[in-house]
């Protein structure tokens, strides 16, 4: 089988967005543990401002829905209307408890809890790209 990521290989960090504490902070270690760089913030609004302070933007954006200040879905209605964040590519990671598809246009979405595996395919071919140790 040829294997080959839809989008070429991004090197910023993917960009964890949750309000829950806990949760971002496991698939932080996750993801680390696998060798990817991780940000994180708590609601879309923090995101936006990190993203727009970062010198290298972020490869990949796990975004979760229901957040305080700002949600996943004002978020995404935000990143359209930005190039910059336009370009990032986005999945959605949640419970899957009501979530309006048709917000989300074709945006991929993984449930929680979260299947490691399918994220990690996922990320590839989203173009994530793992840290290389120097």
């Amino acid at each position: 089988m040829l294997l080959s990521p839809i989008r070429p290989m991004n090197t910023g960090p993917i960009l964890i967005v949750d309000d829950d504490l806990d949760i971002r902070e496991v698939l932080a270690e996750t993801l680390e543990d696998r060798g990817f760089e991780v940000v994180t913030a708590a609601n879309g609004l923090e995101a936006i401002t990190l993203v727009q302070s970062m010198a290298t933007p972020p490869s990949t954006i796990l975004l979760d829905l229901m957040m305080p200040v700002m949600d996943g879905y004002s978020f995404l209605e935000r990143r359209q209307r930005s190039p910059a964040l336009a370009a990032i590519p986005v999945a959605v990671v949640t419970a899957d408890h009501g979530v309006d598809r048709s917000r989300l246009a074709s945006t991929p979405v993984i449930p929680k809890p979260i299947d490691v595996p399918r994220l990690l395919g996922l990320l590839h071919e989203l173009g994530a790209e793992m840290q290389t140790s120097a």
